[in-house]
């Protein structure tokens, strides 16, 4: 899979609803992911969405998740920008330059789902997430 950038939307409770909105509008497959099918099964989070893609026909990538409760939102801090792939040195190449200078939230590492990923806010303050596709064994 070649790199992919595309927007990574935050919601308040309700992915699901919405990203089942943005399908209706835009068409294509729609996966969803839920806290609990990672782990977190006895917790209120459990029903809610960790990771959503919706591929449409078009070629559009939008992604998509409900904010975890201990992490704080406001107002215009509810996207960031995905980069993802399995071009692991084409990501990381990616990830060091809009991290320099900027601040890291979640350090490039490997993570409960196998993939290696971080969070950043680059210097400019747009907050950027890559993930890199590990193969799964």
């Amino acid at each position: 899979m070649a790199s992919r950038l595309n927007p990574y939307l935050t919601f308040d409770g309700d992915a699901r609803e919405a990203m089942e909105f943005y399908r209706e509008v835009f068409g294509g497959d729609l996966r969803l992911n839920t806290y609990g099918e990672f782990g977190q099964s006895d917790t209120p989070m459990a029903d809610k969405v960790m990771h959503a893609m919706l591929e449409t026909p078009s070629g559009f990538a939008l992604m998509g998740a409900d904010n975890p409760p201990d992490v704080e939102r406001g107002a215009g801090e509810n996207f960031s920008v995905s980069l993802s792939g399995d071009d692991a040195d084409e990501l990381r190449g990616y990830w060091e330059k809009l991290s320099a200078g900027g601040s890291v939230s979640v350090p490039l590492e490997k993570q409960m789902w196998g993939d290696v990923f971080g969070m950043c806010t680059d210097r400019f303050g747009v907050p950027w997430m890559v993930n890199i596709n590990e193969p799964q064994d």
